[in-house]
């Protein structure tokens, strides 16, 4: 498979793509990873480190494409490639393409995969390593162009697949990538489940996390968790209520994949900045999901159940567990459900189901009885 990732810098795409390439070497798979940036780099020796985005546009351009020239020759009887670059750069010049669509097209790649992660960390790693001023704000307009132009050229190039992956700030996804493009026969699954409202529930957590780290084992998976800025936001509008709009919050970083930026030391996000990108956060959460379903194979959701009033229970379901399940149904992907409360679902989760099940073993019992799991001697542990 031919796969060009995108990503907004900040991103630190190279780590990232260098554990999926050393993962697939373990299991005798090759994958060609050339970083455009660092080819740039070699053909430009009188730029410094950090400083090639801040030469003039035409010659920027000049060594991007003999840069994709290289790739093009190179990666001419290669079995699997990534190309590590960008669509989008939003800098001193203003907002301007990333790619020259003739040379994209020559590479024909099968796969374009744009990469995402939470935004205080693109925000973070980008003022560790570039001499520039940008806010979060900046940070969360750069990356809706990012995925509108990737997704725009995937659109533009025939027999290619767009795809958005989460890094991953709590789970390291750099195996997800390596299925993507050496295993692209596992299926590819949307796992759904309630997450702000249960996050001060630790039974509740354990169980969703280990239906996440179940589906995550055998399929491909776009898990929505992958990104959290909601509950950044949650942190900020608390912040706020209590008068202190002008703290700042620590939040403590991911420290795999590599990164020189990422300590696990805590990082200090302005609560002002925070609010100021509320409605970015909603919009993106909502427009993102609902794509992560739309480009998986089928939607597995996990219903919990909850402590209500009088001693009684409830089931878990959200509203966006019930958005989701509807999206996905209405798009005509399999929608399984594992429900777990005593009470019956209503109608609107067994008529639009493809099957519910009461746990996940039966779930997974199931979906290896109906073939859907690739032998685990094709893609490793």
């Amino acid at each position: 498979m031919r796969a060009i990732v995108t990503g907004q810098v900040g991103m630190d795409k190279k780590p990232y793509l260098q554990k999926a390439v050393d993962f697939a070497g373990r299991q005798g798979e090759t994958i060609e990873l050339f970083n455009i940036g660092d080819m740039m780099y070699a053909e430009a020796k009188d730029v410094r480190p950090g400083q090639i985005l801040n030469l003039p546009l035409s010659r920027l351009n000049s060594l991007r494409r003999a840069a994709f020239k290289d790739v093009i020759a190179d990666a001419r009887d290669a079995e699997n490639i990534i190309v590590n670059t960008h669509a989008t750069f939003r800098w001193r010049h203003g907002l301007f393409s990333a790619f020259d669509f003739d040379q994209v097209s020559k590479l024909a790649p099968d796969l374009m995969i744009c990469l995402v992660d939470n935004i205080e960390m693109v925000h973070h790693r980008l003022h560790a390593e570039h001499d520039i001023d940008a806010t979060l704000k900046d940070c969360m307009v750069w990356r809706e162009e990012e995925l509108l132009a990737t997704e725009l050229l995937s659109q533009a190039i025939p027999g290619s697949r767009f795809y958005i992956v989460s890094r991953g700030r709590h789970n390291d996804t750099s195996q997800t990538m390596f299925r993507l493009v050496c295993r692209p026969e596992m299926r590819k699954v949307y796992p759904s489940f309630p997450m702000s409202h249960v996050m001060d529930m630790p039974e509740v957590l354990a169980e969703i996390d280990a239906f996440r780290a179940a589906l995550a084992e055998h399929f491909i998976t776009f898990d929505p968790g992958d990104v959290d800025e909601k509950l950044l936001l949650d942190r900020a509008l608390a912040a706020a209520k209590a008068g202190n709009v002008d703290q700042w919050l620590d939040v403590t970083p991911h420290t795999f994949g590599g990164s020189k930026t990422q300590t696990g030391d805590p990082l200090r996000v302005r609560v002002r900045e925070v609010l100021d990108i509320a409605g970015d956060i909603d919009g993106q959460i909502y427009m993102r999901d609902f794509k992560l379903i739309d480009q998986s194979d089928m939607i597995v959701s996990y219903v919990p159940e909850l402590p209500g009033t009088d001693g009684k229970t409830i089931p878990g379901l959200s509203s966006g567990v019930e958005r989701e399940l509807q999206h996905a149904f209405e798009h005509a992907k399999e929608v399984y459900v594992v429900w777990k409360p005593t009470k019956a679902p209503s109608p609107f989760i067994t008529e639009t189901s493809t099957k519910v099940f009461t746990s996940t073993d039966e779930a997974l019992n199931y979906f290896e009885e109906k073939g859907m799991f690739v032998p685990t001697n094709l893609f490793g542990q």
